[in-house]
């Protein structure tokens, strides 16, 4: 009898998990040796300390851990044990080799996590590009043409479905240019010498200093303590604040996730709404949607406020020859950007209202935390002078013969030579690199489809089909923006969107006969605002509904509610606007 227990033991203490590592055995237990990878079986280790120490806190570290391996081990002999006495001898041959096989691979090596691409997603943008690449191009467009459209598809549909970071698929999207000759190095990378890129690249390292030295939060709670004691005036506070750094903070979601969401939450939990509890429509569920909501509409009325807005400025050039400087655009947006800013808060405090209409505590937990931060220090100073130069300089380059990017440039040298932002703090700025590349990527192949004719083949399709409704160029105009807004429910970022359709839908409307220039800022406006209409949409989307006060049907429905009064507003009272400074 005791004999086949005896052959157990040796068998056990024979196998290769024991032998690798017998130490590591005691102190996992059976369940651990079933896991395949070693960082896996480290956490084990430190769950089974935990759960199976009969010891007391007060117990010293060394005798806890020592009654956790007797126990362990205790619970792994016996489970042997049983398999011994109850299991056929196949069946307890095919356990050890089991556990063997799930601890170590093979060769002897413990199997390791994958860490590249998402692979399916992967396989979508080759496929995309690998089946336009094989139909025949139409006529009328070249087969050089044809074969760009496939390789910029699949970088689209890259960016949308990310299987790497989108600098990875953008410079892959350029490799796969040069590697198939439909464009020479010197073609695929000659955006990186346009200046676009680099402003908003520049201008994310502007976003660093406006956080480390916490300019940015005092600003934000200057407004609150002045204007929070309601909460239709707290809900303003936050909206004008955000609208005021949206020029200096290129990213939604830098604004969104390092200034103002941590803002939101304190404020909704000193009013007593929390998730999770029930006390969300307290003021939470409403704070949470005006934020969001109005962060697209700030996100509109600046170039500099949104990551993608250069990409719609450029691209507009490579296809009317016009321009949208800074000032151009801030002064068409003014208008139609302040009463969607006005108008969209008060519209969701009636449509979907708090159930405390008063914040008595907000504005002095803004106070409190001005006086936790002392008056404004040398940084501060520094940076908030740095600002208002650059912006300067931005607003009056035109006059003094002084470009955008060079105004950046100036600015950020100030902060590198006082030390508000360091070299090394620049580098490490991922962001701005990643999109500084996919944006010169995105430029470089839209740019080379509207050369090679494509863009203009499509605009004539187009033209042919609407032109023939008989419809006015404002009626055919307002058919496009529709198409071109709606769409945006298929796609998981700005840029993708702009990339993929900004220049086809503002050379169709040019063609049916809507003034140019008017056609490509009503475009690069609502590439913004349609950002509102998912939780998915835009930067600062995924951020606020990642809080968890708002639910996903009444996320998306007020949306598109959202979506509708912004889209009368801006091509309503923007359109009188536009008319009035000779838009069109």
């Amino acid at each position: 009898m005791f004999r086949p227990i005896f052959y157990r033991f040796s068998e056990l203490l024979r196998s290769p998990p024991l032998m690798a590592s017998s130490a590591l055995a005691c102190n996992l237990g059976y369940s651990a040796l079933t896991h395949r990878r070693s960082h896996a079986l480290k956490s084990s280790h430190s769950n089974v300390l935990g759960t199976l120490s009969p010891c007391s806190p007060s117990r010293s570290h060394l005798s806890c851990r020592s009654s956790s391996r007797f126990s362990s081990s205790s619970n792994f002999l016996l489970k042997h044990l049983a398999d011994t006495f109850s299991s056929k001898p196949h069946a307890r041959s095919s356990r050890i080799s089991a556990d063997s096989g799930a601890a170590v691979s093979a060769s002897g090596k413990q199997s390791e996590p994958w860490h590249g691409a998402a692979l399916k997603p992967l396989a979508a943008s080759i496929a995309t590009g690998v089946l336009l690449w094989l139909i025949p191009a139409p006529s009328g467009v070249s087969r050089n043409a044809w074969q760009l459209l496939a390789i910029f598809l699949a970088t689209i549909v890259g960016i949308i479905t990310q299987p790497l970071p989108l600098g990875a698929v953008a410079l892959m999207g350029l490799g796969a240019c040069v590697l198939t000759k439909t464009l020479t190095f010197a073609a695929a990378f000659s955006a990186f010498g346009d200046p676009i890129p680099w402003l908003i690249a520049i201008a994310f390292f502007f976003s660093r200093g406006f956080i480390k030295t916490g300019l940015g939060n005092r600003v934000a709670y200057q407004f609150v303590s002045l204007f929070g004691s309601s909460s239709l005036g707290l809900g303003y506070s936050l909206v004008f604040s955000e609208a005021l750094l949206a020029p200096a903070i290129p990213s939604v979601s830098a604004r969104a996730g390092g200034i103002f969401l941590p803002l939101v939450k304190s404020l909704c939990v000193a009013c007593g709404s929390n998730t999770g509890d029930g006390t969300e429509s307290r003021l939470g569920s409403w704070l949470m949607l005006t934020c969001f909501q109005t962060s697209v509409i700030s996100s509109s009325m600046f170039l500099t406020a949104m990551a993608a807005n250069p990409l719609s400025a450029n691209l507009t050039y490579n296809t009317i020859k016009q321009s949208i400087g800074w000032t151009d655009w801030a002064v068409a947006a003014l208008v139609p950007g302040l009463v969607s800013l006005v108008v969209v808060p008060l519209l969701l405090y009636f449509v979907y209202p708090p159930t405390v209409k008063s914040s008595p505590d907000a504005p002095k937990l803004a106070r409190d935390k001005l006086e936790k931060m002392g008056p404004m220090t040398k940084n501060e100073i520094i940076m908030a002078l740095t600002l208002l130069v650059t912006v300067g300089l931005w607003i009056f380059g035109g006059v003094l013969n002084v470009d955008a990017v060079t105004a950046a440039i100036l600015g950020l040298t100030i902060l590198l030579i006082t030390g508000v932002v360091t070299w090394k703090e620049c580098l490490a700025e991922a962001v701005a690199w990643d999109t500084l590349t996919w944006f010169a990527a995105l430029i470089a192949m839209a740019g080379y489809l509207n050369n090679y004719g494509l863009i203009s083949w499509f605009s004539q399709a187009v033209v042919k089909f609407v032109g023939g409704l008989g419809l006015s160029w404002q009626l055919s105009f307002g058919i496009l923006v529709l198409l071109y807004f709606y769409s945006h429910y298929f796609f998981a970022s700005g840029a993708a969107h702009i990339g993929a359709m900004f220049t086809a839908f503002l050379s169709v409307a040019s063609a049916l006969g809507t003034p140019p220039l008017f056609a490509a800022m009503v475009l690069s406006f609502l590439s913004n605002i349609m950002g509102g209409l998912t939780h998915y949409g835009i930067g600062s989307a995924p951020i606020f509904y990642g809080a968890n006060y708002v639910s996903l049907a009444k996320w998306w429905g007020y949306g598109f509610l959202i979506s509708i009064v912004n889209i009368i507003i801006w091509l309503g009272v923007g359109g009188f606007w536009w008319k009035t400074i000779g838009l069109w």
